[in-house]
C-alpha cells in the first residue's frame, strides 16, 4: 500500500462482538485515496460487519473508523455527510418500480435536483432502461442501478457489498473499468468479495480476511510473489536436481508428498538443462498454475476446531447481522 497518499480511510483496533460470538476482532488497517481496496474472504470472515461499520450502519464495539480525505479526517460519529455512498446485500430494489422511478425516490431523500438523475443513469449505461421494470433487468443492470443510487450525490468514497456477486464477464469488465475510472478522478472505493479471482482486475489494496480476523495486507502482487505458478518434475532424483537447481540459482523447489518437485520461476528448458549436468533422469514436467482462489483458500483455511470434549471451548462461528436492505448514500 501506498505510503505518500492520503488516507480514504482507517481502521484501528476494530472489534464487533453479537453476544458471545466474536465477527470482527482486532481489525487494522488503511486504504489510501485514489485507490480500490478489496476485502476478500469466505462468508462469515467479518466483511460485510467491516463494511456496515464504515457507513456508520453498525457500532463497534471497540476500535476506530476514520473516514479522511485531501482535508482534515472526520470520524463516522461525527457524521459523514455525502463523502460516502454505499451498495449493500440486498440490493434494495422494489421488482415494481422502473428505474427512473427508484433514482427518483433516492433523489428527493438525498435532497439532490431530478437532473442528477439523468446524469448519473447515462454514466452508468442505463439510458434505454430508464422506464424498465426493474424485475425485468439483468443481474448487471441491477448491480448498475444499485451503483447509480450511491452515486446520486458523488461521494468520493464509495462502499460496495459483494459487487461481483452474478455478474457475466462483460459485466465485471464494466465494473471494473467504472472503478478505475473513478479512481484517477481522485475517488476511492471499497469493497468486498467472496472469490479473489473477480476482485483482483479492480484492485490496488488487498485485505484478506479469515473468521474475523486480517491473514493479508498488501499489493495484489507482493501476494502473488508468495504463490508463484510452478512446474512438478517427475524424477527418480528429486534431491539432486533441486541441489543443481539451487546451484544456478533456481532456489524455490519444493518435494512434494509424492516425491514429485515442484520449481517456481525456472522454465522447463532451464529444468531439463539443470537436469542433464546432474545427470538425472526427467519423466515428466507438468505445469501447476495457481489461480488467486486457491490462494485465497490456503490463506484462509479455518483453524483446527477444539477436541470434542471440551465442549465448552467450541464457540459459534462469526454471526453476521442481518444488512440494511438499501444501497443509499451517507
Amino acid at each position: 500500500m501506498s505510503g505518500t497518499r492520503p488516507a480514504a480511510f482507517a481502521i484501528r483496533g476494530l472489534t464487533k462482538q453479537y453476544d458471545r460470538t466474536t465477527a470482527v476482532a482486532d481489525i487494522t488497517f488503511t486504504a489510501p485515496c485514489g485507490a480500490t481496496t478489496a476485502l476478500v474472504g469466505p462468508r462469515g470472515s467479518g466483511k460485510t460487519t467491516i463494511l456496515r461499520i464504515l457507513l456508520g450502519l453498525t457500532t463497534p464495539t471497540s476500535g476506530t473508523v476514520t473516514i479522511g480525505g485531501p482535508g482534515a479526517l472526520r470520524r463516522v460519529a461525527a457524521g459523514p455527510g455525502h463523502v460516502l455512498g454505499g451498495v449493500l446485500t440486498p440490493r434494495g430494489l422494489h421488482p415494481a418500480r422502473t428505474a427512473r422511478d427508484h433514482l427518483r425516490i433516492y433523489a428527493a431523500a438525498a435532497g439532490v435536483p431530478d437532473a442528477r438523475v439523468t446524469e448519473v443513469l447515462e454514466f452508468i449505461g442505463l439510458t434505454g432502461y430508464t422506464e424498465k421494470r426493474i424485475g425485468t433487468l439483468t443481474t448487471g443492470q441491477q448491480t448498475r442501478l444499485a451503483l447509480a443510487t450511491a452515486l446520486l450525490s458523488d461521494p468520493l468514497l464509495l462502499v460496495l457489498d459483494d459487487p461481483m456477486d452474478g455478474l457475466d464477464t462483460g459485466e465485471r469488465g464494466w465494473l471494473n473499468d467504472f472503478l478505475h475510472r473513478h479512481t484517477r478522478r481522485g475517488g476511492s472505493a471499497v469493497l468486498s468479495g467472496q472469490s479473489l479471482t473477480a476482485v483482483l482486475p479492480a484492485t490496488d489494496n488487498l485485505i484478506v480476511l479469515s473468521e474475523g480476523a486480517v491473514v493479508y495486507r498488501g499489493s495484489p502482487a507482493r501476494l502473488r510473489r508468495g504463490y508463484p505458478d510452478r512446474l512438478v518434475v517427475a524424477t527418480p532424483s528429486p534431491v539432486a536436481l533441486a541441489t543443481m537447481l539451487a546451484a544456478q540459482g533456481f532456489t524455490d523447489a519444493v518435494i512434494r508428498a509424492d516425491g514429485r518437485l515442484a520449481v517456481a520461476e525456472a522454465t522447463e528448458t532451464q529444468i531439463r538443462a539443470a537436469a542433464g549436468a546432474a545427470r538425472v533422469r526427467v519423466d515428466t514436467i507438468v505445469p501447476d498454475p495457481i489461480s488467486p482462489d486457491r490462494v485465497l483458500a490456503a490463506l484462509t483455511e479455518p483453524a483446527a476446531a477444539p477436541m470434542p470434549h471440551h465442549p465448552g471451548l467450541t464457540m459459534a462461528g462469526p454471526r453476521q447481522p442481518t444488512p440494511m436492505p438499501y444501497g443509499i448514500q451517507r
